[in-house]
């Protein structure tokens, strides 16, 4: 057969026994399994940098794209959009797309979405600083379709609070939401009069328009309902507060260059 005599006693004392690169293979799909089993949500790419992280491997995001593939394991996030609208009344659209701040508080941006836990519907509204993708303030109360006034006002005052908190007061802000009800109240933008506020508002229907939220409010989502089972916890407000914790100290950003939001700032300098 043409085939050396060391070379036919290597493979005979090896026969029987998986290669090398087949072993590290089955302990990578293990790694990746494990991390998926509680983060649904993680695309390849997180998955990959959760383990270089965690565990020191050095693997590729496509050599994690192929293992996930092979696994039949897919991210269970999903993500929509819409047609642009009309551009707001009260409040121009004055970012336009530029979402490139240079330090903490200088754009950031706020939404409410719906949350279901033990058969009741609650609204929670939270602000998320462009900076670092940090969320900075929230507040989650009974639902009233996105219309609670208390709800929304109280989740701006703990957002005006962290500004002065973070040593920021004196230095414009550009809060950036869609046309609201709430949002466009006099009432609502009456309780910033002092804090160097400039508001900014998305055209009507158009989610485009103020995307960092939008993405993250379908992620977020995902991950409370899939990875953190938000529906069956006990007491949302203390689940809200955990997962606000985890998603600012713990989890890891893509668009961070995979560090979390606090980590990020922190490397820079910043409050």
């Amino acid at each position: 057969m043409g085939v050396s005599r060391s070379g036919y006693y290597k493979w005979l004392n090896r026969r029987g026994t998986k290669p090398n690169y087949l072993k590290t293979r089955e302990a990578l799909e293990e790694l990746i399994k494990d991390i998926h089993s509680h983060h649904s949500t993680y695309g390849y790419r997180s998955i990959a940098q959760n383990i270089r992280n965690k565990y020191g491997w050095i693997i590729s995001d496509n050599l994690c794209h192929k293992v996930c593939k092979s696994l039949n394991l897919r991210s269970k996030a999903r993500k929509t959009y819409k047609k642009a609208g009309e551009e707001s009344i009260r409040y121009p659209n004055i970012v336009k797309g530029n979402f490139n701040p240079t330090r903490p508080f200088e754009i950031v941006v706020s939404d409410t979405t719906m949350i279901y836990n033990r058969g009741k519907v609650y609204d929670w509204t939270f602000y998320v600083d462009t900076f670092n993708n940090e969320i900075v303030a929230s507040d989650v109360k009974p639902t009233k379709h996105g219309c609670g006034i208390q709800n929304h006002f109280t989740a701006y005052k703990k957002f005006l609070e962290e500004k002065i908190k973070r040593g920021y007061k004196d230095l414009e802000t550009i809060v950036h939401t869609d046309q609201g009800t709430v949002y466009s109240s006099v009432a609502f933008n009456k309780l910033h009069k002092d804090y160097t506020i400039k508001r900014s508002m998305s055209r009507a229907g158009t989610p485009t328009d103020n995307p960092i939220i939008e993405s993250l409010n379908g992620w977020i989502k995902e991950e409370l309902y899939i990875d953190f089972k938000i529906y069956s916890a006990d007491n949302i407000d203390i689940a809200i507060n955990d997962y606000i914790k985890y998603y600012n100290t713990q989890r890891l950003a893509y668009s961070l260059k995979y560090k979390t939001p606090i980590q990020y700032k922190t490397e820079l300098g910043f409050q």
